[in-house]
């Protein structure tokens, strides 16, 4: 499997430390990986500025950018030679086996769709990350791509999340819940009822009911369904959270003597405890339910978190995930 030679194509100006990071995060993964070629999209003069050099990386000058406040279908439709349009135009072509921007969520999703293309039946497609929690990780899924769900969306979501945890990360019959404001058989609003009925009817999920948000820290299902609107806002909470206690222990420490003396002895603690939930080392949030790898990477990444993101999407392809859901669905 590893004599496989994998081409990326990675969107150089997508992000908010782009191009510098990105391109450093690129080399970081060409030292890592010895089967990686990456492609940069972008506007060639800022690449070249960041001297960050590869044999293993050529760049692909665009003349285009997509921001995160365009329309995002309207922005992949019109803006043809922007960095995130290109990459994913290889990916459509054959030309890359994957594309991993940390620019537009919503753009993103749109070329996953309008460029690289769905799976045959599947309806929308879902962005999926994976959660650090106590205990251990739970894939969350969907997080932002598909915001309102029909019923039949979320068995999707449950179909593919299943496939993906199964085949590409190694676990054998993951428990599979539905985020709801209750764990009681009543809860939940009338999609939310309707998916459970879907879900519960697949022999072949592990399906275990309702989780709730209080429960979502402690990794108590492997995968977590939901729509994009709930699923972000439950990631963006949780961050927020572990950036909110960082910056309150690190105040705290400059402003008491005792703190500083009783942190010196809890700052290897501490450290472990924010190692594990830093975002940057669990990867990028793989698209599923497109015909390719489209890999999202969080939009504040630096350069160990674009490595984190490049090797979640040649784990993808090593084990030819969307092939999977393809031949399964």
């Amino acid at each position: 499997m590893n004599a496989q030679k994998i081409t990326l194509a990675l969107d150089a100006m997508g992000g908010d430390h782009a191009p510098l990071e990105i391109c450093k995060g690129a080399v970081l993964a060409c030292n890592k990986f010895e089967d990686i070629e990456i492609i940069l999209t972008g506007d060639e003069n800022k690449i070249k500025a960041c001297n960050q050099i590869h044999p293993r990386i050529k760049i692909i000058h665009t003349t285009e950018i997509i921001s995160p406040d365009e329309h995002p279908a309207n922005a992949i439709r019109t803006k043809k030679n922007s960095s995130l349009r290109v990459a994913m135009e290889m990916v459509r072509t054959g030309e890359a086996q994957g594309c991993v921007s940390a620019g537009s969520t919503g753009a993103i999703v749109a070329g996953g769709v309008l460029v690289v293309g769905r799976i045959k039946g599947i309806d929308r497609p879902a962005l999926g990350v994976m959660l650090p929690t106590f205990e251990k990780h739970s894939f969350l899924l969907d997080v932002g791509a598909t915001v309102r769900c029909k019923p039949e969306n979320l068995l999707q979501f449950a179909l593919m999340s299943n496939i993906y945890i199964h085949k590409v990360i190694g676990i054998e019959n993951p428990v599979i819940k539905l985020l709801s404001n209750g764990t009681e058989e009543i809860k939940g609003d009338e999609t939310v009822l309707a998916a459970k009925d879907l879900i519960s009817a697949r022999n072949n999920l592990n399906f275990q009911g309702y989780i709730e948000g209080n429960e979502l820290a402690w990794g108590r299902s492997d995968i977590i369904i939901c729509d994009g609107f709930n699923g972000n806002i439950a990631l963006k909470f949780g961050e927020g959270i572990m950036q909110g206690l960082k910056s309150l222990i690190t105040n705290e420490m400059k402003n008491s003597l005792m703190a500083k003396i009783g942190g010196a002895f809890l700052y290897p603690v501490v450290k472990k405890l924010w190692a594990r939930f830093n975002y940057e080392k669990y990867g990028g949030t793989p698209l599923l339910g497109v015909k390719g790898c489209v890999t999202k990477a969080h939009g504040r990444s630096k350069a160990p978190a674009v490595l984190s993101a490049i090797s979640a999407a040649r784990k993808f392809i090593l084990e030819d995930g969307a092939g999977l859901i393809s031949s399964e669905i």
